[in-house]
């Protein structure tokens, strides 16, 4: 058996609200927002009776979603947002923009920070940087070159 496809990351938030905003702003579409709740969303997770808000968001191109999910119950129990960048687990998610310059000032609106002081150029290839978007949430941008 071969594996189909990669369908989605999944990130937990406080505001689902906040990271929809962002998210959009970077270029994802709202593809739905529900509600997965009751025994058998638990049976997913592990997690027991759960009742969970999540949008899903897609890329412009149609191959790649992002999940943010907002738990109301059980209640979020660890948080891995300040992690360093060589934290062990999950730790980021990077997006291909067409303007560097122009996506960091669209996102600063939403609270955006350079994790560096600097958006770095590898070769001739890529400018890139990191990002924390809502809620600390590391964010990578490249922009490709040439």
């Amino acid at each position: 058996m071969m594996l189909k496809r990669m369908d989605n990351v999944g990130i937990v938030v406080e505001s689902l609200d906040a990271a929809i905003s962002f998210f959009t702003e970077l270029g994802l579409e709202l593809e739905g927002r529900a509600m997965a709740e009751g025994e058998w969303a638990g049976r997913v997770t592990g997690l027991g009776d759960q009742r969970v808000e999540v949008a899903m968001m897609r890329t412009p191109d149609g191959h790649s979603r992002l999940e943010l999910s907002r738990f109301i119950t059980p209640p979020v129990v660890a948080d891995h947002r300040n992690a360093p960048v060589n934290a062990l687990g999950y730790l980021r998610v990077m997006f291909t923009v067409d303007d560097i310059d122009d996506t960091l000032v669209r996102l600063r609106k939403h609270g955006a920070e350079l994790v560096s002081s600097e958006v770095v150029q590898y070769q001739d290839v890529y400018r890139l940087c990191y990002i924390r978007g809502p809620e600390g949430l590391l964010i990578g941008l490249a922009q490709e070159l040439g």
